[in-house]
C-alpha cells in the first residue's frame, strides 16, 4: 500500500490494518503493522521503543448502518470485529446510563415514609433494584472481557474448543465464550455434579 513499515521496538500488531502513528516531533503517519494480533488503540511501548511519546492507532472500517455480519465473509474480519465492538459499547454505555439514573434515583428517593407498609414496599423495590444493578455490574465485566477478545485476536472463538462461535450466537449474546455445544456440554456437567 506504499505506507511504509513502523520502527522497530514499538510492538505493533494487526491483521493488515494500517495504523496511524502519532509521534510527537514528526506528526502524523500511516504505517503496516507487523504482527497478526488485533489492537484497540493505545500505547503499545516497550524499552526498545524509540520515543515515549509516540502512539499506535488502528484505522477502524467504517461500517455501513445497515451491515450485518453474514456467513458468507471470512469469519472475524475487520468489519464483523468493529460490528462487535460497536454492539458491545453501545450495550456497555446504555447500562452504564442506566446504573448512573438509579443511582440518582436512590439518593432522591426518602426511606422516611411515615406508613410502615409504605415503607417496607419502598425498601422491596429498593432492594430489587440493586440487585439489578449488580447484576449489570457483572454483565458490564464480560462486555469488558469481550472487548479484550476483541483486541487480542480471540473473539468469536470457543474457550474450550477453539472452534468460531455462530454468528446467530454471537448476534444474540454477543459476550458468549463458548460454542453452543460447548455451552451445552458445560451446562449438563453442571447438572450432573449438583445432582451428585
Amino acid at each position: 500500500m506504499g505506507y511504509g513499515v513502523a520502527p522497530i521496538g514499538l510492538g505493533l500488531a494487526g491483521r493488515g490494518e494500517i495504523y496511524i502513528l502519532r509521534t510527537a516531533s514528526r506528526g502524523v503517519r500511516p504505517c503496516h503493522a507487523t504482527r497478526p494480533v488485533f489492537r484497540e488503540a493505545s500505547v503499545l511501548m516497550n524499552e526498545k521503543s524509540p520515543s515515549m511519546n509516540e502512539r499506535v492507532m488502528p484505522m477502524r472500517p467504517l461500517l455501513p448502518p445497515d451491515y450485518r455480519p453474514s456467513e458468507k465473509e471470512p469469519f472475524m474480519n475487520p468489519m464483523q470485529l468493529e460490528y462487535f465492538r460497536q454492539k458491545l459499547l453501545g450495550w456497555r454505555a446504555e447500562l452504564l446510563q442506566e446504573s448512573t439514573e438509579t443511582l440518582q434515583h436512590l439518593q432522591e428517593e426518602s426511606l422516611a415514609e411515615p406508613d410502615m407498609a409504605d415503607r417496607a414496599s419502598l425498601e422491596t423495590d429498593r432492594s430489587l433494584e440493586l440487585r439489578t444493578r449488580d447484576r449489570e455490574r457483572k454483565l458490564i465485566a464480560k462486555i469488558d472481557d469481550a472487548l479484550r477478545r476483541i483486541e487480542d485476536g480471540s473473539y468469536g472463538f470457543c474457550e474450550e474448543t477453539n472452534e468460531p462461535i455462530s454468528l446467530r450466537r454471537l448476534e444474540a449474546r454477543p459476550i458468549a465464550t463458548l460454542s453452543i455445544e460447548a455451552q451445552e456440554r458445560h451446562e449438563r456437567m453442571e447438572r450432573t455434579h449438583r445432582d451428585d
